[in-house]
């Protein structure tokens, strides 16, 4: 434990409850989990905490698209969520919601402060009027031509292209994206929040340290074209809270999501007597705060929530760390290529950790995009991690296993090669605590290739073949473990379950301390493997199941799309119908189905289609049990191209719609029916 521990609270940005998880969203997660397990390992008492952003034009009328509810679909959002975090080991303390109790009274806490202090202006503006939908248009909801760059097919509050915020009413040749009507012009009461009086106190925290350099450097330009008051209201229809007073009128989504880090670690101070709200939150506080974001949203976090905290008498951060986006394979992450990867899909083909440790090597304190090549990703991991690093305690533990009885060396023969690689603990526990990850992991690798270098000059090997050698053997094989245990230490923040493994094998809880003493005279378990090598085909297995994923995911849109243009995902090409005709739609029987052990959605299917058996692996674990499904009849896609997957060989597509989760429904063809037939 630290002497001085520090007290640590630490966010990451909430993801949106309309969508799944994606590998451009885990990098963050990624980066933060690795930053907060590291500071934990250093004795420090850190909170780690999340939500999903629950509100908006957006989740209304997604929910409106699915036949449900809004509360109903980010509820099972927010299943969906956990459960992919969980599956890389991002270690929340709390993960919360946005529509909650403690976010509503934050908020409107917040709010009303904000106003008792002046800081809140209202007056009536003209808004962008959907004629035929009869609604106000969100800024989201409007798309059309920047009036800066002169980018087409932007969205109405900011420039994906130059980064210009504006009004949607700044937009040139505007259009509804909920009916693609051109909007009118309509009067509305709305709510201000006056930015531009906390312009110093914001030009001072910009330079104050709390931002990166390119962050600082880019807020200075906006300081130049000048600050505008915020408008923080929305009119009805709305899904999201009510401005206390008023009737009709809602926070916009971006006052309360950032609330949301307070409402999430109020909801966990609630269920833990060891934690003061206000120790964290008061505007004298000692302890320490952090938000790790997307470049995305700087603006929001660099500007609206600082003044905002400082207007309503709370504490700022003391830093927001900002990355880069995820590109796959050099390009934007592409639905059609495969490259836009669910991390649920992910996980059903690979392991966690190899992402983990991926993102860890790439990843540094700048605002830097980063690739995912997912050739150099197979061979790094391989590399770095099975060949390097866990293959050190594979080549001595046999030795130790059955020659010593698990016992290591009394004494350590190396002191000065130990002593080089715990000398090195205060140089990556910098760079760790700088975000420096990809430096501290080739810090590692330039370690491991020492601690190889080292085995392959004594050759174990060679010297249990030869007589009176024991001890010269045990003292090798020894060293070559106690260096594995130092490099797992330093990797621990990175790959937790790597490290719970090496820890279950050493019989030892690693700690950076520890990393100061070799282990001698003590015993190890047996050795079993630690960590599986990638297989290309796996992943190759992944870009296909996200192909198959965005086009289920795009056949259930239009199934439920009201007419009009998009609401959700834009189509990214769209077919003609000769090439709708080559799909082969058979009805099929279930002969037998059962679920595939180690996959959270999938089932196993035999499927009769008229004298042929099809083996067919389906996504729909969460709707159905196996049981229910035997004897039915159903449609698939008959000529598919088979698709090689971890589990093994699927031969087509079973046929299904609904919004997801238990609500997922194969389709079931009427009475009479026959294998083999073909749907028209």
């Amino acid at each position: 434990m630290a002497a001085n521990p520090r007290k640590i609270l630490v966010t990451c940005a909430l993801p949106y409850a309309n969508g799944s998880i994606h590998l451009g969203h885990m990098l963050e997660h990624v980066q933060a989990d690795i930053w907060v397990r590291y500071q934990r390992l250093r004795g420090n008492e850190v909170h780690f905490i999340c939500a999903d952003d629950a509100h908006g034009t957006p989740i209304m009328l997604k929910a409106q698209q699915m036949g449900m509810e809004p509360e109903q679909m980010i509820a099972e959002v927010s299943k969906e969520h956990q459960t992919d975090f969980a599956g890389f080991d991002i270690s929340f303390d709390n993960y919360h919601s946005t529509h909650s109790d403690e976010n509503r009274e934050l908020a409107s806490f917040v709010y009303t402060q904000l106003k008792d202090k002046g800081y809140i202006t209202n007056r009536t503006i003209s808004q962008l009027f959907d004629p035929e939908k009869e609604m106000f248009l969100p800024d989201r909801f409007v798309k059309g031509t920047c009036p800066k760059c002169k980018a087409e097919d932007q969205y109405g509050d900011n420039c994906d292209n130059c980064g210009e915020t504006y009004s949607p009413t700044d937009l040139i040749n505007p259009k509804s994206a909920v009916s693609g009507a051109t909007p009118i012009m309509k009067d509305s009461e709305h709510f201000f929040f006056d930015l531009p009086q906390f312009e110093d106190m914001l030009k001072a925290w910009t330079k104050s340290g709390a931002l990166q350099t390119e962050t600082s450097n880019k807020m200075q330009e906006w300081f130049e074209s000048g600050l505008h008051q915020w408008d923080i209201s929305r009119d009805a229809p709305y899904f999201g809270f009510e401005i206390p007073g008023e009737t009709g009128k809602y926070f916009y989504v971006w006052l309360d999501a950032p609330i949301g880090y307070m409402g999430s670690f109020k909801n966990l101070c609630d269920k833990r007597d060891d934690l003061d709200f206000d120790e964290f939150w008061k505007k004298d506080s000692t302890t320490e705060l952090y938000h790790f974001i997307g470049k995305d949203i700087v603006y929001f976090h660099s500007l609206f929530w600082p003044a905002m905290l400082e207007g309503a008498g709370f504490r700022k951060p003391n830093n927001v760390f900002v990355h880069g986006y995820v590109t796959v394979n050099g390009a934007k992450m592409s639905k059609s290529k495969g490259t836009f990867i669910k991390a649920g899909t992910y996980l059903e083909h690979l392991d966690p950790e190899c992402l983990r440790y991926y993102y860890a090597a790439k990843l540094n304190s700048r605002i830097d995009d980063l690739d995912l090549n997912l050739e150099d990703f197979t061979q790094r991991v391989n590399s770095d991690v099975v060949n390097k690093i866990v293959n050190l305690a594979s080549r001595n533990a046999g030795f130790i296993a059955k020659r010593f009885e698990g016992k290591l060396s009394e004494t350590f023969a190396e002191p000065e090669l130990y002593a080089e690689f715990a000398n090195a603990a205060d140089r990556i526990a910098e760079l760790y605590e700088t975000r420096e990850f990809s430096r501290a992991i080739r810090e590692i690798t330039a370690l491991a290739d020492k601690a190889n270098q080292y085995i392959d000059e004594k050759a174990p090997w060679v010297v249990a073949k030869q007589e009176g050698k024991d001890q010269e053997l045990q003292d090798i094989c020894s060293v070559g473990i106690n260096l594995f245990r130092v490099l797992i230490t330093y990797l621990k923040p990175v790959m937790p379950l790597l490290t719970e493994r090496t820890e279950a094998f050493l019989n030892e809880t690693l700690t950076w301390e520890g990393v100061a003493q070799p282990l001698t005279n003590h015993k190890v378990t047996k050795f079993k493997a630690l960590f599986t090598r990638i297989d290309p085909k796996h992943v190759e297995a992944m870009v296909e199941a996200s192909k198959e994923d965005a086009a289920a995911a795009q056949a259930l849109i239009e199934s439920a799309k009201p007419t009009g243009p998009l609401i959700d995902e834009p189509i990214e090409a769209e077919i003609e119908f000769d090439d709708f005709a080559k799909i082969d739609m058979r009805i099929a029987k279930i002969v037998s189905c059962e679920a595939v052990p180690k996959a959270n959605k999938l089932l196993k299917f035999q499927l009769d289609i008229g004298g042929e058996m099809r083996q067919v692996f389906s996504g729909i674990k969460s709707a159905y049990t196996p049981e229910e499904l035997v004897g039915k009849h159903t449609v698939m896609v008959a000529n598919l191209k088979p698709r090689k997957m971890k589990f093994g060989m699927s031969e087509g597509m079973i046929l299904a719609a609904g919004p997801g989760g238990k609500d997922l429904w194969i389709l079931e063809p009427h009475e009479g029916a026959q294998p083999g037939m073909r749907v028209m």
